[in-house]
């Protein structure tokens, strides 16, 4: 283990966090990766896989659920308990024989799977100061695309060896022994046994005051009525359909439009997911490179925002290049883009709200999120036959710039106040 890990508890946590995040959305793409061979081996239409992939997102809407659950009975148990749920749920996806069964399986998923977002900003919020969030946000963001980059590889590799039921069987598996690592190593820092004198005060000196909370149960309708909710929310709504398009129609889209093959699938589909891993550490590097010229911090996170914003562009030209492996690269674009801009704008939560709220607000943040990805994915199954897919990346990339928008027209930045 590097020194700075051996000596820093605060780095191991994230990292123990971002383990969790990588199964989190390995479990979850399991079945967009599948997809192809699933749907014809169940004769299920692109429509019924619309409404498989909307039940999913109507129910990770209920992320506020989770993340006051998690504020209430505490990040280490609550966390446990969901990772169980979604692995257990991922496994049950192999005895699915039509559409209706892995539409309440993937709507059960969905339930246990928001849990993910608001334990990884809980984490942050309570283990970093508030210099190192961004960075930490970050590490713990490369789980959700390295997850999803593993996904094609292992997922293909099952099907081609055994079948499609073994890659959930195996994906869900994994879930269990990252529960069993987490149960042993995790820990509130007020709690942790390895915890030295010298890091909590670290931490503790670096978190602002005003953001410590009280210790009292959040209140999800004082969290409504703060516009700093909405200049978080509002952007998510529209930013992350750019997420859900990669993760659930990138792989039916190449093999539908660009004519990929199974094999052709498991070498190029993690690539916009590779790409995506950088981003989740260019944005907080962005973050800190505006600090260092004197931005404060919630304007550098808007800059950061709109860098990748800007970026997000060239998603519109993938339905107009003849290439497949242009189009790729410009899918990959798509992913270090977004995740540039959506690592930045989720850890403002921690930015902008107190400890015992954290995980609530980003739970209903993430509510927000999902629920454009879903009316998006809804868009995409039922219009994809007749207009094709290349309207709607179009429309990532305006939804983006509108999204960066309103970022800088509503949030407004608390005055820092460093604890004592």
């Amino acid at each position: 283990m590097p020194k700075f890990l051996a000596k820093s508890l605060r780095w191991q946590m994230i990292l123990l966090i971002m383990l969790g995040a990588i199964i989190n959305y390995l479990t979850r793409s399991t079945l967009s990766v599948a997809a192809p061979t699933l749907l014809q081996d169940l004769q299920i239409t692109t429509q019924e896989y619309s409404y498989i992939t909307a039940a999913f997102q109507a129910t990770i809407m209920l992320q506020p659920l989770c993340g006051y659950l998690l504020d209430v009975i505490g990040l280490k148990l609550g966390f446990a308990i969901f990772a169980t749920a979604w692995s257990v749920i991922c496994m049950l996806h192999g005895l699915a024989t039509n559409w209706q069964m892995l539409a309440v399986l993937r709507g059960a998923l969905g339930l246990a799977e928001g849990s993910a977002n608001p334990a990884g900003m809980k984490a942050v919020s309570e283990w970093f100061p508030a210099q190192e969030r961004g960075i930490a946000g970050g590490i713990y963001n490369v789980g959700a695309s390295f997850g999803s980059m593993l996904a094609p590889p292992l997922v293909v590799w099952a099907i081609l060896y055994y079948n499609w039921q073994s890659a959930f069987v195996i994906t869900g598996a994994l879930g269990l022994i990252w529960v069993a690592a987490w149960l042993l190593l995790y820990d509130a820092p007020k709690k942790h046994r390895r915890l030295s004198a010298e890091e909590a005060q670290h931490i503790a000196a670096g978190q602002e005051a005003h953001l410590q909370g009280d210790g009292t149960r959040p209140s999800i309708v004082s969290v409504l009525k703060m516009r700093n909710f909405w200049g978080i929310a509002l952007p998510r709504f529209l930013a992350d359909p750019a997420w859900g398009t990669l993760s659930f129609w990138v792989p039916l889209y190449l093999t539908t439009v660009r004519h990929f093959d199974l094999a052709q699938i498991a070498m190029f589909a993690w690539l916009p997911f590779l790409a995506a891993d950088l981003g989740c550490l260019f944005g907080p590097v962005v973050v800190l490179a505006l600090q260092k010229r004197g931005v404060r911090l919630i304007d550098a996170r808007r800059g950061a925002f709109t860098l990748g914003a800007c970026m997000m562009m060239g998603v519109a030209f993938v339905g107009f290049v003849d290439s497949p492996y242009a189009a790729i690269a410009l899918l990959s674009l798509a992913g270090f883009a977004h995740q540039t801009l959506s690592v930045t704008v989720i850890t403002m939560s921690s930015d902008l709200f107190k400890r015992n709220e954290v995980a609530t607000v980003a739970g209903m943040c993430g509510t927000f999120g999902n629920l454009g990805l879903l009316i998006f994915s809804l868009l995409i199954g039922g219009l994809m036959a007749s207009v094709g897919y290349t309207p709607f990346f179009v429309s990532l990339a305006v939804l983006d710039l509108v999204a960066a928008v309103l970022l800088w027209v509503l949030v407004r930045e608390p005055q820092p106040v460093l604890a004592k």
